[in-house]
């Protein structure tokens, strides 16, 4: 069997417990190296095989998943975060396919969650936003049409914009051109709760000067939207003693 495992945002213990005991028990270990905290190989037995997949192309990847399965090895492929969002999971399953190898996904805990917890934030307040739109520019890779910077920034709704750090100007200048101000709250969080975390508030328009001042240039995210200002906000309805539940009755 074939396990992907969401590895988490970077500290070691932000792994799910069934992460953890999938590590515990693998035969053979693909992680990504460039991104994954190697403190979380620890967890693994002394015989375990590792692999550092940032060396290898996805045919090596395979290779290394078909040898283990035909000597009947468990494999956990170990991913950065969570493994739906920029993992490049769906071709090694296609593969696997193929192949007809059998394969479970563990999820994980996402850059954008460590970063708001490093700023005590919450992306979905009443009156202020509701939607939490994840995305990134389009790099080496493209971006469909549909989904611009442009477009989703008409909402002016929470974002959080991945793998952009080398082109913040750009972003900048696209947010602003979508609809938010230049003065919209904003967040530079370089490698989210590893112990090496750097965050920065800011806004829009000041995000290449704060990354250009602390020389970073990878490995960080861009959080945008009014829910970073941190301003006392409209209370929810879910705890409000006017509102009736399935579990409470309206206390006047």
């Amino acid at each position: 069997m074939i396990y992907f495992a969401g590895a988490g945002c970077g500290a070691a213990d932000l792994i799910t417990v069934r992460g953890m005991k999938l590590l515990e028990k693998a035969d053979v270990v693909i992680y990504a190296g460039s991104l994954v905290n190697p403190e979380l190989l620890s967890y693994t037995k002394e015989a375990c095989e590792i692999y550092n997949s940032a060396t290898m192309t996805l045919e090596e990847v395979i290779e290394v998943m078909r040898k283990a399965e035909s000597e009947s090895k468990m494999v956990v492929r170990l991913h950065t975060g969570e493994p739906s969002l920029y993992g490049a999971v769906r071709e090694q399953m296609d593969c696997l396919d193929e192949l007809g190898i059998s394969y479970e996904s563990c999820p994980g805990v996402s850059a954008c969650f460590g970063a708001a917890s490093s700023l005590q934030i919450e992306y979905t307040l009443p009156e202020v936003s509701q939607s939490l739109i994840i995305t990134r520019m389009a790099g080496k890779t493209s971006v469909p049409e549909k989904e611009s910077i442009e477009s989703f920034a008409a909402h002016q709704a929470s974002m959080a914009i991945y793998l952009s750090t080398g082109m913040l100007e750009e972003l900048s200048r696209r947010l602003v051109a979508g609809g938010y101000t230049k003065d919209t709250p904003a967040a530079l969080v370089y490698k989210a709760s590893w112990p090496e975390e750097e965050a920065y508030l800011c806004t829009v328009e000041t995000l290449p000067l704060v990354a250009k001042k602390h020389n970073i240039t990878k490995t960080a995210l861009v959080l945008v939207g009014n829910v970073l200002a941190n301003k006392r906000c409209a209370r929810s309805k879910l705890y409000a003693p006017d509102f009736e539940t399935e579990f409470r009755k309206k206390k006047e």
